[in-house]
């Protein structure tokens, strides 16, 4: 008995068929996604690396003929030494400071008792404050990538970027024509989905990332020359501070203005809040305005929701793959409102030359224009 008379006697109807063969699908990549688990940020870094440095890969190897192995190494070598290893650093030096702050509480509610007669407002109890700022140094310090105490994860999430971003560029070809075979959109739609894609990666990864730099670099300078202790630490603060919209290094250097004039230092503590508003905000919008002409614009709504979405699941990755997860699907769905409106009008067109044929007597015949 053949396959094809097995098949009459299937309880499902084709449709019924094409339904459970898709839910099927989601039940198994939803497992696949389940089982990788925390090293799913690896897979997304790797892709998020390979949308920014592919015009860099072209340049190389399709205009100035390198060989594509040597551009790829040479990628990847960059990558790590230019954005991984600096972030790393930077996550280490920070969850080292939190953790001594968090141990050292006297300092912060000493702190805490000057603002409060500056002030004249009593914040809380300084058991509370000792209690919540010890909890925040634990929340804060898994967010960030602990060689120390996960150092194999450290090294398979590592591994499995590098290893999928060097097959995207090796097989660069065969991944982009897969992906024009497997998305469910029109070959054009699928070339506006890549544009945009690419402009949400420039601005929210390359552009976000600068401004942030920028931020964090002012704001260090900006503590140190008026005197603040652990400059350097409140300036790694602010560069991940600045990824928060609206918000961002004026978290930082706002208390620090007001916590130096409740010491006595008016002069540093004016200088740096009027450094603050009228230089370091001045520049964040100047850089905002300047890169989202260049690179795409990030509606500031969205880059906090994806941060509220991102950090619980991918930690302090999530102040990138947040915002970029939450703009491919507006993306999505802006591909999938133009695409349902193509296929509308295609419709309509159909219906309109139907009801001219039938009024024609079929296609290609003239009504008669005698009475």
């Amino acid at each position: 008995m053949g396959i094809s008379s097995l098949g009459m006697n299937n309880i499902y109807t084709p449709r019924q068929q094409r339904i459970l063969l898709i839910a099927s699908l989601l039940i198994l990549g939803g497992f696949i996604i389940y089982g990788l688990g925390q090293y799913v940020s690896g897979i997304l870094g790797a892709g998020i690396l390979f949308v920014v440095f592919r015009p860099w890969f072209h340049y190389l190897v399709h205009k100035r003929r390198w060989n594509r192995v040597v551009a790829t190494i040479g990628l990847m070598i960059f990558a790590f030494f230019v954005i991984i290893l600096p972030f790393l650093v930077l996550s280490i030096m920070l969850v080292d400071r939190i953790q001594y702050y968090s141990r050292n509480t006297d300092q912060i509610l000493g702190l805490v008792q000057k603002l409060e007669k500056l002030t004249r407002i009593r914040i809380t109890d300084q058991n509370n404050i000792r209690s919540l700022v010890q909890q925040g140094a634990t929340w804060a310090s898994r967010q960030f990538p602990s060689v120390l105490s996960g150092l194999l994860d450290f090294i398979v999430i590592i591994g499995l970027l590098f290893f999928a971003m060097y097959f995207l560029f090796m097989e660069e070809e065969k991944f982009i024509k897969g992906l024009r075979r497997y998305l469910p959109f029109f070959p054009n739609t699928v070339d506006e989905l890549s544009e945009d894609l690419k402009n949400m990666v420039n601005a929210n990864v390359v552009g976000q990332a600068l401004v942030s730099i920028v931020q964090g670099v002012l704001t260090g300078l900006t503590l140190w020359i008026f005197g603040v202790p652990d400059a350097a630490f409140w300036g790694t603060v602010g560069f991940f501070m600045a990824f928060i919209p609206v918000l961002g290094t004026p978290l930082v250097w706002g208390p620090a203005g007001i916590i130096t004039i409740s010491q006595g230092n008016t002069t540093n503590g004016v200088g740096i809040l009027l450094v603050g508003i009228i230089v370091i905000v001045n520049i964040d919008n100047l850089l905002r305005i300047m890169l989202a002409k260049r690179m795409g614009d990030v509606h500031p709504f969205v880059t906090l929701a994806g941060i509220i979405i991102g950090v619980p699941i991918f930690g302090i990755l999530g102040l990138v793959i947040g915002p970029l997860l939450l703009s491919y699907f507006m993306v999505l769905m802006k591909v999938f409102e133009r695409q349902n409106r193509r296929i509308h009008q295609e419709a309509v067109n159909v219906r309109n030359e139907e009801a001219a044929e039938s009024v024609t007597g079929g296609p290609g015949v003239k009504p008669d224009a005698t009475p």
